[in-house]
């Protein structure tokens, strides 16, 4: 192997091929995962129907997150500050840092979510969506936090915005 030979072939994931996972108003794709990718990154896109709630204010240990904005706006908590993001722009979040995001009010959002480096997170969005259907419980989503490097925080000021104007 030459020194610009790559360790790892590169990950493909043609539309048709992308698992797909939903909730009433969140869909899933899930993208390429960890072992795809030598443990480098992990990629999902999520769509949300106008002012959804994507994910509860948590944090990771192991990765660094990146958003990016398709369609839509994004409504994200990023340490201490909500922001919105429109169509074309970009968050990333630190590991350590609380975050959560969910479509603006009023608004749809498409995203792409790449957490590097990588963590398995599949099985994550495979069991969210058996929670959104009574399949599972939030008991066991909290059971598999160090699993997935997804540690739930409380964020009142994120549920205070989040709620504000809704009936």
């Amino acid at each position: 192997m030459s020194a610009t030979s790559p360790r790892i072939p590169a990950a493909i994931r043609r539309p048709q091929d992308a698992e797909v996972h939903r909730t009433d108003a969140v869909t899933m794709r899930l993208l390429i995962d960890s072992e795809e990718t030598g443990g480098s990154v992990s990629t999902l896109e999520v769509t949300m129907a106008a002012g959804a709630d994507g994910a509860t204010p948590h944090y990771h240990t192991r990765s660094d997150e990146l958003f990016y904005v398709a369609d839509g706006e994004l409504q994200v908590l990023a340490g201490d500050e909500i922001v919105t993001v429109a169509a074309g722009g970009a968050i990333t979040v630190p590991r350590f840092m609380p975050h959560a995001f969910g479509a603006a009010p009023g608004s749809p959002a498409r995203i792409l979510i790449a957490l590097t480096p990588a963590v398995q997170r599949f099985g994550y969005f495979r069991l969210l969506e058996r929670v959104a259907h009574g399949e599972a419980t939030l008991e066991e989503l909290a059971a598999t936090q160090d699993e997935y490097d997804n540690h739930f925080v409380d964020a009142p000021r994120w549920w205070a915005e989040r709620t504000a104007g809704r009936r």
